[in-house]
Protein backbone atom coordinates (compact mmCIF):
# COMPACT_ATOMS: atom_id res chain seq x y z
CA UNK A 1 0.00 0.00 0.00
CA UNK A 2 1.52 3.62 -0.93
CA UNK A 3 1.98 5.73 1.76
CA UNK A 4 -1.10 7.97 1.05
CA UNK A 5 -3.85 5.16 0.80
CA UNK A 6 -1.63 3.73 4.40
CA UNK A 7 -2.10 7.09 5.89
CA UNK A 8 -5.69 7.73 4.91
CA UNK A 9 -6.14 3.63 5.63
CA UNK A 10 -4.95 4.59 9.22
CA UNK A 11 -7.21 7.30 9.66
CA UNK A 12 -10.21 6.23 8.74
CA UNK A 13 -10.32 2.12 9.85
CA UNK A 14 -11.74 3.79 13.29
CA UNK A 15 -14.49 4.78 12.25
CA UNK A 16 -15.37 1.92 9.78
CA UNK A 17 -14.86 -0.37 12.32
CA UNK A 18 -16.93 1.93 14.62
CA UNK A 19 -19.55 0.93 12.55
CA UNK A 20 -19.08 -2.62 12.74
CA UNK A 21 -17.01 -3.18 9.87
CA UNK A 22 -13.59 -4.26 8.75
CA UNK A 23 -11.64 -1.97 6.57
CA UNK A 24 -9.42 -4.23 4.56
CA UNK A 25 -7.62 -1.65 2.38
CA UNK A 26 -7.37 1.69 0.63
CA UNK A 27 -6.44 2.38 -3.50
CA UNK A 28 -5.70 6.03 -3.81
CA UNK A 29 -5.46 6.89 -7.60
CA UNK A 30 -4.47 10.55 -7.91
CA UNK A 31 -4.89 11.27 -11.59
CA UNK A 32 -5.03 15.19 -13.38
CA UNK A 33 -8.60 16.78 -12.64
CA UNK A 34 -9.16 14.56 -9.44
CA UNK A 35 -8.46 11.64 -7.61
CA UNK A 36 -10.05 8.32 -6.54
CA UNK A 37 -10.34 7.44 -3.29
CA UNK A 38 -11.41 3.92 -2.80
CA UNK A 39 -12.10 2.11 0.03
CA UNK A 40 -12.62 -1.79 0.41
CA UNK A 41 -14.63 -2.80 3.21
CA UNK A 42 -16.32 -6.22 4.89
CA UNK A 43 -17.29 -7.73 7.62
CA UNK A 44 -14.71 -8.57 10.54
CA UNK A 45 -13.14 -11.61 9.78
CA UNK A 46 -14.35 -12.91 13.50
CA UNK A 47 -17.67 -12.30 12.84
CA UNK A 48 -18.31 -14.14 9.26
CA UNK A 49 -16.01 -17.48 11.15
CA UNK A 50 -18.61 -16.65 13.92
CA UNK A 51 -21.58 -17.26 11.12
CA UNK A 52 -19.69 -19.24 8.72
CA UNK A 53 -19.51 -21.89 12.38
CA UNK A 54 -23.34 -21.63 13.24
CA UNK A 55 -22.62 -19.78 15.79
CA UNK A 56 -25.41 -17.28 15.17
CA UNK A 57 -28.93 -17.73 14.44
CA UNK A 58 -29.19 -15.72 11.20
CA UNK A 59 -27.40 -16.61 7.93
CA UNK A 60 -24.09 -15.43 7.44
CA UNK A 61 -23.98 -11.66 7.03
CA UNK A 62 -22.32 -10.08 3.81
CA UNK A 63 -21.55 -6.12 3.16
CA UNK A 64 -24.70 -4.51 1.59
CA UNK A 65 -25.32 -1.01 -0.28
CA UNK A 66 -26.51 0.18 3.13
CA UNK A 67 -23.01 -0.94 4.66
CA UNK A 68 -21.25 1.54 1.52
CA UNK A 69 -23.42 4.21 2.34
CA UNK A 70 -23.12 4.29 5.77
CA UNK A 71 -18.97 4.18 5.62
CA UNK A 72 -19.43 6.66 2.69
CA UNK A 73 -22.17 9.13 4.74
CA UNK A 74 -19.08 8.68 7.62
CA UNK A 75 -15.47 8.86 6.74
CA UNK A 76 -17.08 11.84 3.97
CA UNK A 77 -17.35 13.33 7.03
CA UNK A 78 -14.17 12.43 8.33
CA UNK A 79 -12.42 13.62 5.31
CA UNK A 80 -13.83 16.89 5.34
CA UNK A 81 -12.53 17.48 8.85
CA UNK A 82 -9.04 15.79 8.62
CA UNK A 83 -8.86 17.00 4.43
CA UNK A 84 -5.88 14.44 3.70
CA UNK A 85 -6.06 15.14 0.41
CA UNK A 86 -5.62 18.19 -1.72
CA UNK A 87 -7.65 19.07 -4.48
CA UNK A 88 -10.98 17.20 -6.10
CA UNK A 89 -11.58 13.73 -5.57
CA UNK A 90 -14.32 10.95 -5.88
CA UNK A 91 -14.98 8.87 -3.28
CA UNK A 92 -15.77 4.99 -3.38
CA UNK A 93 -16.40 2.41 -1.01
CA UNK A 94 -16.54 -1.43 -2.21
CA UNK A 95 -17.34 -4.58 -1.16
CA UNK A 96 -14.31 -6.95 -1.55
CA UNK A 97 -15.92 -9.11 -4.09
CA UNK A 98 -14.68 -12.48 -5.23
CA UNK A 99 -11.68 -11.24 -6.41
CA UNK A 100 -10.76 -9.54 -3.28
CA UNK A 101 -7.68 -7.28 -3.48
CA UNK A 102 -5.26 -8.53 -1.06
CA UNK A 103 -3.58 -5.72 1.23
CA UNK A 104 -1.87 -7.53 4.15
CA UNK A 105 -0.30 -10.54 5.24
CA UNK A 106 -3.32 -11.29 7.66
CA UNK A 107 -4.86 -11.23 4.63
CA UNK A 108 -3.48 -13.86 2.61
CA UNK A 109 -2.83 -16.15 5.36
CA UNK A 110 -6.99 -16.10 5.69
CA UNK A 111 -7.07 -17.56 2.31
CA UNK A 112 -4.14 -19.95 2.43
CA UNK A 113 -4.91 -22.53 -0.73
CA UNK A 114 -6.83 -20.46 -2.62
CA UNK A 115 -5.16 -18.78 -6.20
CA UNK A 116 -4.00 -15.24 -6.37
CA UNK A 117 -2.28 -13.04 -8.61
CA UNK A 118 0.53 -10.39 -7.46
CA UNK A 119 1.99 -7.74 -8.84
CA UNK A 120 5.49 -6.88 -7.44
CA UNK A 121 6.83 -3.74 -7.33
CA UNK A 122 10.51 -4.98 -8.19
CA UNK A 123 11.16 -8.05 -10.51
CA UNK A 124 12.10 -11.06 -8.69
CA UNK A 125 14.12 -13.67 -10.42
CA UNK A 126 13.09 -12.16 -13.63
CA UNK A 127 9.21 -11.59 -12.99
CA UNK A 128 6.77 -8.72 -11.96
CA UNK A 129 3.49 -11.00 -12.17
CA UNK A 130 3.50 -14.15 -9.95
CA UNK A 131 0.12 -16.26 -9.60
CA UNK A 132 -0.38 -19.45 -7.73
CA UNK A 133 -2.04 -21.01 -5.04
CA UNK A 134 -1.18 -19.81 -1.27
CA UNK A 135 0.93 -21.28 0.58
CA UNK A 136 1.42 -19.46 3.61
CA UNK A 137 1.99 -15.54 4.70
CA UNK A 138 3.41 -13.97 7.52
CA UNK A 139 4.80 -10.55 8.04
CA UNK A 140 7.95 -11.60 6.88
CA UNK A 141 7.00 -13.17 3.54
CA UNK A 142 4.21 -14.50 1.25
CA UNK A 143 4.76 -17.97 -0.29
CA UNK A 144 2.69 -18.87 -3.66
CA UNK A 145 3.33 -22.21 -5.15
CA UNK A 146 3.82 -21.02 -8.88
CA UNK A 147 3.79 -24.00 -10.68
CA UNK A 148 5.24 -26.72 -8.84
CA UNK A 149 7.86 -24.51 -6.89
CA UNK A 150 7.40 -22.27 -3.61
CA UNK A 151 8.01 -18.44 -4.43
CA UNK A 152 8.39 -16.31 -1.13
CA UNK A 153 8.03 -12.48 -1.65
CA UNK A 154 8.78 -9.36 0.80
CA UNK A 155 5.11 -8.15 1.91
CA UNK A 156 6.94 -4.41 0.93
CA UNK A 157 7.22 -5.56 -2.46
CA UNK A 158 4.11 -6.64 -3.38
CA UNK A 159 2.31 -3.71 -5.55
CA UNK A 160 -1.08 -5.37 -6.33
CA UNK A 161 -2.53 -8.72 -5.34
CA UNK A 162 -6.37 -10.33 -5.51
CA UNK A 163 -8.10 -13.62 -5.29
CA UNK A 164 -8.21 -15.74 -8.62
CA UNK A 165 -11.91 -16.77 -7.87
CA UNK A 166 -12.70 -21.10 -9.22
CA UNK A 167 -15.74 -19.79 -11.45
CA UNK A 168 -16.65 -23.20 -11.95
CA UNK A 169 -16.57 -24.04 -8.17
CA UNK A 170 -19.08 -20.56 -7.62
CA UNK A 171 -21.38 -22.29 -10.23
CA UNK A 172 -20.40 -19.44 -12.99
CA UNK A 173 -18.52 -21.21 -15.59
CA UNK A 174 -18.72 -24.90 -16.94
CA UNK A 175 -16.62 -26.96 -15.50
CA UNK A 176 -12.85 -28.43 -17.60
CA UNK A 177 -14.47 -32.11 -18.63
CA UNK A 178 -11.13 -34.45 -19.10
CA UNK A 179 -9.79 -34.30 -22.72
CA UNK A 180 -11.61 -31.22 -23.78
CA UNK A 181 -10.41 -27.51 -23.41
Amino acid sequence: MADKAREISDLLAPTVHALGLELLGVEYLPAPGGAVLRLYIDIPFESAAADAAGEGDQPPRTVGIEDCEAVSREVSAQLDVEDPISGHYTLEVSSPGVDRLLFTPAQFARFEGQSAKVGLKLPQDGRRRLQGRIVRADEQAVVLDVDGAEVSVSPGNIEKARLVPDWAALGLAPANKPGKR
